[in-house]
């Protein structure tokens, strides 16, 4: 029994923190899609989900969290707007 959430086809090996494929699905439709102007959307916003849960989960510092989640300007911007 594991408490890791089902990916299917995940890029790196998922923390407990992140989002389940299910999880997702829901989420996706309540987020802001892009504006189609001005600078393009570089990041994905499930990964930006999943480092925003993570901190959040482990109380650790912005900074410390893992290099393979994005930077942690990036999920602190997203998390402060």
């Amino acid at each position: 029994m594991t408490c890791l959430p089902d990916i299917a086809n995940p890029q790196r090996q998922p923390y407990p923190s992140d989002l389940s494929d299910a999880e997702w699905e829901m989420l996706k439709p309540l987020l802001p899609q892009a504006k189609g102007f001005g600078h393009p959307v570089e990041v994905d916003c499930r990964e930006i989900l999943n480092g925003i849960f993570y901190v959040q989960r482990t109380r650790c510092q912005w900074e410390m969290m893992p290099h393979d989640l994005p930077p942690d300007s990036t999920g602190y911007g997203y998390f402060k707007k």
